[in-house]
């Protein structure tokens, strides 16, 4: 049975899994103070008590980039500051007698899409999740990428769409997330009204063009067989699929075979379905002495 915890923009949200099967799930809110913490590891344990579980595995993702090599935080989401270089690993040693594995957000969704998911058994995909900011990972051959320090894959919402566009907080310019996410939308309206209402229409158009750019630069990157469309503004169905599917299939490299697009049923089960499969077989950056392989949801610690 596996914990998993996974510290999200607005919500740390938890789970009880056997084999990326989610057996219970709860959520707590985020107030971006080190109480987060302490709440997280007292909700989890109320978690187990009420399901009558213990757990042999734990898996954490965090909404920022993870050193492969020792499982701490090299770079944190703002909410998140008291993570940044924190052993999350020898916490959860601590607070539940196992050491966890730790990786990106958007990376263990990913390997749960393509574990258990809507693609599972892939081995080539990206995953793309618009929201607050915009999350990506990748997989070749069935590996997740890390790269030398953790950053591959995961910073797709930081390509440069616009030359001449804003400064992101992250240090470039005109990234993705800055010109098309729910932040960069900031008070003035909310990511449901501009994909609802008609009034909106020039900024939804500026969205939909930045993410099919951005799509379009994975797809170019990475080669995959399939692009992963995740978050809540999915929920628009095919007004959102659509324009981006149309937008890589004009701007796709001409040799290249145009990818299969998955929006997944169940996005909220992703990441704890990838926490899960990551826990069991110990190819996050919670035990880096071992290689990663093609089929982590096949090895078990």
């Amino acid at each position: 049975m596996e914990l998993c915890i996974d510290f999200g923009g607005t919500e740390i949200k938890l789970a009880v899994a056997d084999r990326a099967q989610v057996i219970a799930s709860t959520r707590i809110p985020v107030t971006g103070s080190v109480s987060d913490l302490a709440a997280a590891g007292a909700e989890a344990q109320r978690l187990l008590a009420r399901t009558g579980r213990t757990a042999d595995a734990v898996g954490i993702a965090v909404p920022g980039v993870v050193d492969p090599r020792t499982g701490r935080m090299l770079h944190a989401n703002a909410k998140y500051h008291f993570l940044r270089d924190f052993d999350l690993s020898a916490w959860s040693l601590r607070e539940f007698g196992h050491p966890a594995a730790v990786d990106n957000d958007a990376r263990a969704a990913l390997v749960g899409e393509t574990s258990t998911g809507s693609a599972a058994g892939e081995r080539d995909a990206v995953l793309i999740t618009l929201g607050t900011g915009i999350g990506t990972a990748a997989m070749i051959d069935g590996v997740p990428l890390r790269g030398r320090t953790g950053h591959a894959g995961i910073l797709g919402g930081h390509l440069t769409v616009e030359l001449d566009g804003p400064i992101c907080p992250c240090g470039n310019v005109g990234c993705g997330e800055a010109l098309a996410s729910t932040w960069a939308l900031g008070d003035r309206v909310s990511m449901a009204e501009v994909f609802s209402d008609d009034v909106h229409r020039t900024v939804r158009e500026r969205f939909l063009h930045v993410w099919g750019a951005v799509v379009t630069t994975l797809v170019h990157s990475y080669d995959p067989e399939v692009v992963i469309l995740s978050g809540g503004i999915l929920r628009a169905g095919a007004a959102v699929r659509a324009p981006i599917e149309a937008f890589v299939r004009t701007h796709l490299w001409p040799s290249m075979t145009m990818p299969r697009f998955i929006v997944p049923p169940e996005p909220e089960l992703s990441v704890a379905r990838g926490l899960s499969v990551l826990a069991r077989s110990g190819t996050a950056a919670a035990d880096t002495a071992r290689p990663h392989t093609a089929h982590p949801q096949l090895e078990e610690k």
